[in-house]
């Protein structure tokens, strides 16, 4: 085995053991008193009107795929931002071009109601 790889798998060994050994060691020294109140779903003091478990709406997954899409769309303005003045004015018909279709993805999303909660 070629000894450049022996930092990696010490590294390895001490990724995996230093969760686990934490784990371990949280479980033994915490103290343990279950009890109903302690089991319930919150510990406000108020009893839960309903399970926990209810229904959401279609429209709630959209709207998250959505933000989640364009948010992440929106991530690539970064790295044009830091290489701006190299790019020069082919940089910004490039930024300019890529923000128009985000913008147009915005307006179709909008005119199909994506955004409506009701």
């Amino acid at each position: 085995m070629p000894s450049g790889y022996l930092p990696i798998f010490i590294f390895l060994l001490v990724a995996i053991a230093f969760p686990v050994v934490a784990i371990m060691a949280g479980k033994l020294i915490r103290p343990s008193a279950p009890s109903v109140t302690k089991l319930e779903a919150y510990e406000c003091g108020i009893k839960a009107a309903s399970d926990s478990r209810g229904r959401y709406t279609v429209r709630f997954y959209i709207i998250a795929i959505l933000f989640v899409i364009f948010d992440v769309e929106t991530v690539f303005l970064f790295p044009w931002a830091v290489r701006y003045r190299a790019l020069g004015w082919f940089g910004v018909a490039e930024v300019a071009v890529f923000l128009a279709i985000l913008i147009v993805g915005y307006i179709w999303a909008y005119k199909k109601g994506a955004f409506e909660w009701v």
